[in-house]
């Protein structure tokens, strides 16, 4: 069934595009095979309305048209739906490379491989392999170990309403809740996924790890609107009480702590290899300054500095 839908999307798709004149209903159903096979009318108009709803998702642009006897035509311009010239320079080209490499052991590999091979054979430049090389010691990676992820991916593109069993960090046994998911976010190594929570009829953010058993999807519309941006790590931050109060000085090595220095207020070089670095200061810095070693010292506040010392005395320790 899905080969025979995708197959009839496209020899619509190709007939939208190829025509120079709208094409009315009655036309398209005697040239597409599916259609001629429809048992009724009815049974045709249903199809090809899915089906031209599924081929706008896609991105394809179809436009309506009313000719002079009052006829309802269609046809996809191929102006309307041709990309510009891509043109990138040798580092964005790694760039997208590397982000390509993210996904190399989750589904989206196949796509994003895809992608990189179309814009290579539309002309894109080839870095010196900085990128490709097997052992290149810059190898980013976005785990993905929960099973709930790929469901949860595809349920957020197809805006799907989906069930699944959830345990919260303090409670005994998981609840069931019923997601209207929006998007999926990777924040401190783990996934969440922010949506509308039926049950409590309010948005919420769940940690995908917290999920048990399989995510299981449901028919049917959203019946809250989907917003354009979705705060999933501002969301978390707070949940967790990483919400910034005030502001912390630190040292941080030169060339270092890349993700300290996008949230720094103000950066201050010292010299000899070192940087002076104001940041905000919420619940739980003290555990992300530990992660970065002995390429940060806490200047102040003394607090601060205190937590940090336990943590790495704990550490030395084992």
């Amino acid at each position: 069934m899905a080969i025979a839908k995708a197959e009839r999307l496209m020899n619509l798709a190709l007939c939208l595009l190829g025509t120079r004149r709208p094409l009315s209903k009655r036309e398209l159903r005697s040239s597409i095979e599916a259609y001629l096979e429809a048992g009724s009318d009815d049974s045709f108009n249903r199809m090809f309305e899915r089906d031209k709803d599924d081929l706008r998702e896609l991105g394809l642009v179809i436009e309506t048209v009313e000719n002079l006897d009052g006829e309802t035509g269609y046809l996809a311009r191929r102006d309307s739906n041709r990309l510009p010239p891509i043109q990138l320079d040798a580092e964005e080209a790694a760039a997208l490379g590397l982000a390509a490499k993210v996904w190399q052991q989750a589904r989206l590999a196949g796509a994003a491989s895809g992608a990189l091979q179309k814009l290579r054979a539309a002309g894109m430049p080839e870095a010196e392999d900085s990128y490709d090389i097997p052992h290149s010691a810059l190898e980013p990676r976005i785990p993905v170990h929960e099973a709930a992820f790929e469901p949860l991916m595809l349920a957020c593109r197809d805006r799907r309403p989906v069930v699944f069993e959830y345990r919260k960090g303090n409670a005994a046994r998981p609840e069931t809740r019923h997601v209207e998911p929006w998007t999926l976010e990777c924040w401190r190594g783990h996934w969440y996924l922010a949506g509308w929570d039926r049950d409590r009829g309010a948005e919420r953010v769940f940690r995908l790890s917290r999920i048990t058993g399989k995510v299981r999807s449901r028919a049917g519309a959203f019946t809250a609107p989907v917003p354009d941006v979705s705060t999933v790590r501002e969301t978390v931050e707070s949940w967790a009480g990483e919400t910034a109060t005030r502001s912390a000085r630190i040292r941080l090595r030169t060339d270092c702590g890349y993700p300290l220095r996008a949230r720094a207020l103000s950066v201050r070089e010292l010299g000899d290899g070192w940087d002076e670095l104001e940041i905000p200061y919420g619940h739980g810095l003290d555990a992300w300054l530990v992660e970065f070693g002995p390429d940060v010292v806490v200047l102040e506040p003394a607090d601060l500095r205190a937590d940090v010392v336990d943590r790495l005395r704990a550490v030395a320790k084992g």
